[in-house]
C-alpha cells in the first residue's frame, strides 16, 4: 500500500491543517530517533548526577542520530521508571527535560520533540515550549486504557488549554491510537477507525500506531487501517528495524526507532551510528529523502 497524501486523502473528522511532518521536518517521510535520558532527578534510580552530565550523554545520543541520517529527534524520560500518572510530576521533571532538550537543539541544529512519561501531556508541552522544541509525544490522546500505571485517560481537553494559555500552540501533537504497555478493554468495542477519528477530532497532528510494548513493531495492518480512516500524517512509534523499514514505511509517513540501532538491542543500550546508517539506508531504499 502506497500512503495517500495532501488531495488525496479523503476529508477527516476535523477540517483539513497543514502536514505537521512536513511543516516539521522539511520533507514529508522521516526518521526519527528516541532519545532515551539517564534518570533525572525525582525519579527512583536518580542518584545525583549532575545536569550537564546528563545533556552530555543525550548530545552523544543525538548526535549518533543524526549523523546516521535520522531527521530528528525525541528526547524521553525513558529511565524514570516506573513512571508517574498525568498530573503527578514534579517541577524538577519539566525543569530538566526542558534543559536537556534546549543543550540537544542548539548542540545538533536537529529537529528536537518531548516525550514526558507516562502521558504526561502538558509537562510535556511545557518543556517543549521551554526548550525550544517543535512536538511532544502524548501516548493516549483521546479516551482511555489500562496502563501499567492504571487507568490512564486521554488528555486532549486539558493539553491543548494549557498549551493556548502559555502560548506554545506552535508545538505539534505525535498522538498513538493505540498504546503500547496498555490493555484497551474500555474501548475494544469501538474499531480502529473510530480511535483513529477521535484522535483526529480531538486535534492531534499526527498519529502513531505502535506495538504491544517497547520494541515491538506494529503490524501493517494496523497501519494501514489507521492512515485510512485519518488526513493526518501516520508514523510508527514502536519496533522499526532495517529489516522492517522497508516493508513498513510505504504504508506511512515515518517512524520512531530506538531499540534496534542500540549497541545491545535493548532500550537502555547507546546509539550505535553504524545502525542508525544501516536502517537509514534501508529507509532510503523506501523513499525517504535522507537529510
Amino acid at each position: 500500500m502506497v500512503r495517500a497524501t495532501g488531495s488525496e486523502r479523503a476529508l477527516g473528522v476535523f477540517p483539513p491543517k497543514p502536514n505537521a511532518v512536513e511543516e516539521l521536518f522539511g520533507t514529508p517521510k522521516v526518521v526519527i530517533g528516541a532519545v532515551h535520558l539517564p534518570p533525572l532527578p525525582g525519579s527512583p534510580h536518580y542518584e545525583g548526577v549532575p545536569l550537564d552530565e546528563i545533556c552530555a550523554f543525550a548530545i552523544e545520543e543525538a548526535r549518533a542520530y543524526l549523523d546516521g541520517g535520522a531527521h530528528g529527534v525525541i528526547v524521553e524520560n525513558h529511565w524514570d521508571i516506573p513512571f508517574l500518572k498525568p498530573g503527578e510530576h514534579g517541577y524538577e521533571t519539566a525543569a530538566a527535560m526542558a534543559v536537556v532538550t534546549d543543550r540537544v537543539r542548539h548542540a545538533t541544529a536537529g529537529r528536537v520533540g518531548v516525550s514526558v512519561l507516562s502521558n504526561a501531556a502538558e509537562c510535556s508541552i511545557a518543556s517543549a515550549w521551554s526548550g525550544g522544541a517543535g512536538f511532544v509525544r502524548v501516548n493516549q490522546w483521546a479516551n482511555a486504557y489500562v496502563a501499567n500505571e492504571g487507568i490512564i485517560e486521554g488528555q486532549a481537553a486539558h493539553a491543548t488549554r494549557y498549551r493556548s494559555r502559555i502560548g506554545a500552540n506552535p508545538v505539534k501533537i505525535f498522538a498513538d491510537v493505540h498504546v503500547k504497555h496498555g490493555a484497551h478493554a474500555i474501548v475494544a468495542d469501538r474499531t480502529l477507525a473510530e480511535q483513529t477519528e477521535d484522535a483526529e477530532f480531538f486535534g492531534a497532528d499526527v498519529l502513531i500506531a505502535t506495538g504491544s510494548r517497547t520494541g515491538d513493531a506494529a503490524a501493517l495492518d494496523e497501519v494501514e487501517g489507521i492512515a485510512a480512516h485519518t488526513t493526518l500524517p501516520v508514523v510508527i512509534g514502536s519496533g522499526i528495524s532495517a529489516g522492517n523499514v522497508g516493508e513498513l514505511l510505504p504504508a506511512c509517513d515515518g517512524v520512531i526507532v530506538a531499540s534496534s540501532v542500540k549497541d545491545n538491542g535493548r532500550w537502555w543500550g547507546r546509539v550505535d551510528a553504524a545502525k542508525v546508517r544501516e536502517l537509514t539506508a534501508a529507509a532510503a531504499k523506501a523513499g525517504v529523502v535522507l537529510p
